[in-house]
C-alpha cells in the first residue's frame, strides 16, 4: 500500500471514464502527533485488510515535518482546508467527479482533546469545510488502549493517564523486546506490530469505541470523556475493513 510523503498531482493522471474509475482515491493526512499516529498509519496500511480489492489507496501526510507547536486543532484545519481546495480543483482536472466518484480526493485531520482551546471551532470549521476528522478524548492514546481492554471511565481529560493506562496493560511492554519489562512515557508513544495485528482487535476497539461514543449526547466535543472515532478514518477514508 502506497504513501507518499511529497505533493500528488491528481492533474498528470488525466484519462477516460475506466481510468477515473479504477485509480487510487488519494487521501491527505494532517496529524497532531509526530510518532504514534505516523506510525499506526503506516502499519495498518502495510497489513491491513481492504474492504473492497478493486478499491485503493495511497496516503500523504501533510505536516510530517512541521513542528509541534504548530501541530493543533484550528491552524491543522486551515491548513487542511487550503490542501483540500487544491486538490479538489486537480482532481477535477483529472476528471474526477465529487458526487459519482469513490475516489474523490479526501483531507482528514486526527486530532485530540488533550489541553487544546478552540476544539469545536475547529470541528465546526472542519465539517464546513469538508475536511474529515477523527477525534480522540482525551488523546489517541484512548484508541490504542481499546485494542486491550474497554474502558468506560472519565481520564479527567489528562492524557497522561490514557498513557499509563496503556502501559501497564499485560504484554505491552514485551511488545518493545522479550526481555522488557516497563517503557516510558515517550518509549510508548512508538506504535509496535504486536499492539496492534493480533487477534481480532481492530473489531473489539471498534466496538469499544461506538459504545463509549454513544453515551454522549451533548454538542460540546470538549464533555465527550472519554471518546474516539479513529475507526471512522480507518474505514472511511483508508477503505479498510480491518487488520
Amino acid at each position: 500500500m502506497a504513501k507518499s510523503k511529497g505533493r500528488d498531482n491528481a492533474a498528470r493522471q488525466k484519462g477516460g471514464k475506466r481510468n477515473r474509475k479504477v485509480r487510487r482515491r488519494q487521501v491527505y493526512i494532517f496529524a497532531e502527533g509526530k510518532v504514534s499516529e505516523i506510525e499506526y498509519i503506516d502499519l495498518i496500511m502495510e497489513s491491513g485488510e481492504w474492504h473492497r480489492p478493486d478499491r485503493r489507496v495511497d496516503y500523504h501526510f501533510e505536516n510530517d515535518t512541521v513542528e509541534s507547536k504548530y501541530r493543533k486543532p484550528l491552524p491543522m484545519v486551515r491548513d487542511a482546508v487550503f490542501v483540500l481546495r487544491r486538490v479538489e480543483r486537480e482532481a477535477k482536472a483529472a476528471g474526477l467527479d465529487k458526487d459519482e466518484d469513490w475516489n474523490w480526493p479526501q483531507v482528514w485531520i486526527l486530532f485530540d482533546r488533550d489541553e487544546h482551546q478552540g476544539i469545536a471551532e475547529a470541528r465546526k470549521l472542519a465539517e464546513q469545510a469538508g475536511v474529515r476528522v477523527a477525534y480522540s478524548h482525551p488523546c489517541f492514546e484512548l484508541w490504542r488502549l481499546l485494542d486491550y481492554q474497554n474502558y468506560t471511565s472519565t481520564f479527567g481529560g489528562v492524557c497522561g493517564s490514557a498513557n499509563s493506562r496503556l502501559r501497564s496493560q499485560p504484554g505491552f511492554a514485551k511488545t518493545y523486546g522479550k526481555n522488557v519489562r516497563t517503557v516510558s512515557e515517550q518509549q510508548s508513544k512508538h506504535v509496535k506490530p504486536d499492539q496492534v495485528l493480533r487477534g481480532d482487535r481492530y473489531s473489539t476497539a471498534k466496538k469499544y469505541a461506538q459504545k463509549i461514543n454513544n453515551g454522549h449526547s451533548g454538542p460540546d466535543p470538549n464533555t465527550w470523556d472519554p471518546y474516539t472515532d479513529v475507526w471512522r478514518f480507518v474505514e472511511d477514508g483508508l477503505l479498510l475493513s480491518g487488520y
